[in-house]
């Protein structure tokens, strides 16, 4: 199937559909893994950019010439866009028996490359759990990285081996469970940003002219402890072994008087409007984990429930520490 430079061996000829952040990345670590890249599409200019950057010598194609040419087709395009490109491609015909195609996108398995298993091909989702910035500096940022393979059991040892093959880990989630995975992940890495965002802002307004010295000493080490006790707080249900601050010490008088102060921001900067609600369902959040984790006694809880509560915006639970 490859021309323009045919693999050795075991190496796959690679298209790579869409060379936008991942697509690029992903197409040079599979590169420097002894694969052949035998063409790439962008339709932005940006894209072409990364072609030449990230895969320098590989022509820039349009997809269904791609795809032609490709014994591996990885298809980094936008989430949304996937389901169509996957039909459109098999009402041309271009999937090929025994063509391995693979799909990045973290919330959907393998069931939007059925047009694509039905002429023959190989289907498999893998996800990488990492930002990536389109450069170089990703390539090293691979190595130990989570990659989410979903797939029919057969095939899931050629995922697996693709994810080792580029320094990633690879973890097997399967096809119903794979939004709950992404939500996860969005939840935890697109939230933390927004969360950081708005820390940062608030201490500008408190007259802090470098917020993120303040903050980059306190978040590592808030992130770290985190994430080193994540495997125990997950059995434990509340996740809330190292969670310091007046919630966790029932201190309802400080958490009023944050949430004070933050509306009063929101009032004088429309910006920072949501800082408020960000900190009220957090707060909440982080008094019921911290009573499920036997960090907080009953009364406490209900002291800071009450006091968020008092805000004049309606907890979205219940306020009841007894039920949780």
């Amino acid at each position: 199937m490859s021309v323009g430079g045919a693999p050795a061996a075991g190496r796959l000829g690679v298209g790579v559909v869409g060379a936008g952040r991942v697509g690029s990345v992903l197409g040079s670590a599979l590169r420097q893994a002894g694969h052949v890249v035998v063409g790439a599409s962008g339709i932005s200019a940006a894209s072409r950019d990364r072609i030449e950057t990230m895969l320098p010598g590989v022509p820039a194609l349009e997809v269904p010439a791609v795809v032609e040419r490709a014994e591996l087709v990885l298809l980094t395009v936008p989430d949304d866009a996937l389901a169509d490109l996957v039909a459109g491609l098999a009402r041309l015909g271009a999937w090929q028996p025994g063509q391995i195609v693979v799909h990045t996108a973290g919330a959907l398995g393998t069931e939007v490359l059925a047009p694509a298993r039905a002429a023959g091909a190989i289907p498999l989702a893998i996800h990488p759990a990492m930002t990536f910035t389109g450069t170089s500096l990703d390539l090293s940022r691979l190595v130990g990285c989570s990659f989410a393979v979903t797939g029919p059991g057969p095939v899931l040892p050629i995922g697996q081996a693709l994810v080792v093959e580029i320094g990633g880990e690879p973890v097997v989630v399967s096809e119903e469970a794979r939004p709950l995975y992404h939500a996860a992940l969005a939840h935890g890495a697109n939230h933390l940003v927004v969360l950081v965002a708005q820390a940062a802002q608030a201490l500008a307004a408190a007259g802090v002219e470098q917020p993120d010295r303040v903050l980059g000493p306190l978040l590592s080490a808030a992130l770290d402890s985190a994430v080193r006790t994540a495997a125990t707080a997950a059995d434990a249900g509340s996740g809330v072994a190292s969670l310091t601050g007046p919630v966790v010490r029932g201190d309802a008088g400080t958490v009023t008087a944050h949430l004070e102060r933050l509306t009063e921001l929101g009032v004088r900067d429309e910006t920072a409007a949501d800082l408020a609600a960000t900190y009220r369902v957090l707060a909440q959040a982080a008094a019921r984990r911290a009573l499920a984790g036997g960090r907080i006694t009953t009364d406490a809880t209900q002291r800071v429930l009450d006091a968020l509560a008092d805000t004049g915006v309606v907890d979205p639970g219940s306020t009841d520490p007894e039920e949780q």
